[in-house]
C-alpha cells in the first residue's frame, strides 16, 4: 500500500502523503518521546521527521519498507533534537476532582497511570536504552527491524 501512496506522492499528489501521516504518527511519537522524553519535543520531533521524509520521498530508493526508513528518520530527528535542548525540570500539579470515581474512571485512572509509570521509568534510562526497550518490547518490533531503525548491529542490541 505504501508503494501505492509514495507514487502518488512523487507523482505531484501533496495529499496523499496524509496517509504516511495517519500510519505512521502514533509510532513516530512513540519513538520520538522515548527519546527526547518531553510531549512537546516530541511532537515537534515528529512533524520535522514527516516534513524531511515528504521532501525526501523522492530519493526513497525502497530497498527498505517505508516505515524502516521513516522511523530511522524520526530517530536522527530526536537525537538531533536532543543536541540542540538544554534540559530543564518542569514539575506539574495536577487537581482531582473530590467526587468518587465509578468502576470504569477506576480502570481508566489505573491504565494511565501504569502508561505514566512506564513512560517515567523509561525517561530514567540513557535515550538509547528507552529506545531500544520501547522499540523491542512495548511496540514488539524484531530485531531486525529495531537495528534497521536505530542503524545499530545486532551485537551492540543485547535484550
Amino acid at each position: 500500500m505504501d508503494e501505492i501512496y509514495i507514487r502518488k506522492v512523487c507523482e505531484g499528489d501533496a495529499e496523499s502523503f496524509s496517509f504516511f501521516i495517519k500510519t505512521y504518527k502514533d509510532m513516530a511519537y512513540s519513538l520520538a518521546i522515548s527519546i527526547v522524553k518531553d510531549e512537546f519535543r516530541a511532537e515537534e520531533v515528529v512533524q520535522d521527521a514527516f516534513v524531511k521524509a515528504f521532501h525526501g520521498l523522492k530519493s526513497f530508493n525502497q530497498k527498505s519498507k517505508f516505515s524502516t526508513w521513516f522511523y530511522r528518520i524520526v530517530v536522527n530527528e530526536s537525537f538531533s533534537h536532543l543536541k540542540k535542548i538544554n534540559k530543564e525540570v518542569i514539575q506539574f500539579r495536577q487537581d482531582y476532582d473530590t467526587e468518587i470515581p465509578d468502576e470504569n474512571d477506576i480502570l481508566a485512572l489505573q491504565n494511565e497511570e501504569q502508561a505514566f509509570l512506564v513512560n517515567e521509568a523509561l525517561k530514567m534510562l540513557s535515550a538509547n536504552e528507552s529506545l531500544a526497550l520501547r522499540l523491542f518490547y512495548l511496540e514488539e518490533t524484531s530485531i531486525n527491524t529495531l537495528c534497521e531503525v536505530t542503524g545499530w548491529s545486532s551485537q551492540t542490541i543485547s535484550l
